[in-house]
């Protein structure tokens, strides 16, 4: 590799240093809002590093503002030229192929946005996949073009992991406290799936998907390494067998109940009169349904066309469940007295404690 200017040299040390820092941001215990410092500091470490490799292959990652034969003119802020945004930079990258890193990285500029402009929801349990992704693509981008020298892993530890609350229970509790917030940004991470294709959602380059198995040594140097990446590339026939049989093992004990995290009606009617502290009966809520319209009429002729962020038709009981984001959404639009009498059709009443 020919040796690197100190143009490039400063943004690639721009561009580790800012990633080492969102990893910290990440693992630090005690912090509330993780996901956010995290994004917020890979977006600037995949903009140094998009900006390293641009000069470095003799690209000036500027707007033009003038173009006349060999002479450029950049556009200026406060006197500076005015360097591509992450946006432009996957853009003129990747120009017109579209694999799973890059829409990982529209992922999550996208949600930076968001999180620039209002309060961030917390999100660590719903987009673990997608932050853990985004930091191992930058890892290969950044060995790729400059060498495993300049590798993370050296400087980076595994984050110690624990929790006596399910991940449905923490959910709960954080929505309970952020509902109009969390809906907002909710939406948008649900939409983005949605619009993805299988290969992509699936690709372990759009979202990194683990199972923590707990490992047992049987004598002291085999449990010298407490967590051990495997490549399943690298197993011979057997040994990928027996990992391949563990991890259906695991995922059948996680499917084991039925639509985990989805409610019926009456249970949404619950919620929405405990956390609005007004009257919302089953009735209510099928106006709401009916409303919004996100499922068909009864007897439809086909009665699957949901709007599947929010509800879910259920083939073996013949009925229509729900999911915590319609819950999000009535609890942020009926919370204001005149959009609940134009969508429910009556005016609110406090829930009285001996109804509560």
């Amino acid at each position: 590799m020919k040796k690197l200017s100190n143009e490039v040299k400063s943004h690639l040390n721009k561009a580790r240093e800012s990633a080492i820092l969102a990893v910290e941001t990440y693992n630090r215990p005690g912090t509330v809002f993780r996901s956010s410092g995290y994004i917020v500091l890979m977006a600037i470490a995949w903009t140094a590093l998009f900006h390293s490799i641009f000069l470095k292959n003799g690209v000036k990652p500027f707007y033009v503002k003038a173009k006349s034969g060999r002479y450029v003119r950049y556009e200026k802020i406060d006197g500076d030229n005015k360097a591509w945004e992450l946006k432009e930079c996957v853009r003129r990258f990747y120009e017109d192929d579209h694999p799973p890193v890059r829409k990982n990285l529209e992922f999550f500029i996208g949600l930076r946005n968001r999180i620039e402009h209002r309060n961030m929801p917390q999100l660590d349990d719903q987009i673990f996949g997608e932050c853990q992704a985004l930091l191992l693509n930058f890892e290969v981008l950044l060995t790729t073009e400059y060498g495993t020298h300049n590798s993370l892993n050296e400087s980076l530890a595994i984050a110690l992991q624990f929790s006596t609350i399910t991940p449905d229970g923490k959910a709960k509790a954080l929505r309970h406290l952020q509902s109009k917030s969390y809906h907002s940004v909710s939406e948008y991470v649900n939409r983005f799936r949605s619009s993805l294709s299988a290969d992509i959602e699936q690709s372990m380059e759009y979202s990194y998907r683990v199972f923590l198995v707990p490992k047992t040594g049987n004598h002291a140097t085999s449990s010298d390494i407490a967590v051990e990446f495997i490549n399943l590339n690298a197993l011979d026939d057997d040994s990928r067998h027996e990992f391949e049989r563990a991890v259906t093992l695991l995922k059948t004990r996680e499917s084991a109940v039925a639509h985990p995290g989805k409610m019926k009606p009456s249970d949404v009617a619950r919620n929405v009169q405990s956390r609005l502290g007004i009257k919302f009966g089953t009735n209510d809520h099928t106006r709401c349904w009916k409303h919004f319209n996100i499922r068909p009429p009864t007897n439809a002729d086909d009665p699957t066309k949901c709007d599947v962020r929010y509800c879910q038709y259920d083939v073996p009981h013949g009925d229509y469940i729900y999911t915590n984001e319609w819950e999000e959404l009535l609890v942020s639009r009926l919370s204001d007295p005149e959009r609940f009498k134009k969508v429910v059709g009556k005016v609110p009443e406090i829930v009285s404690e001996a109804e509560e």
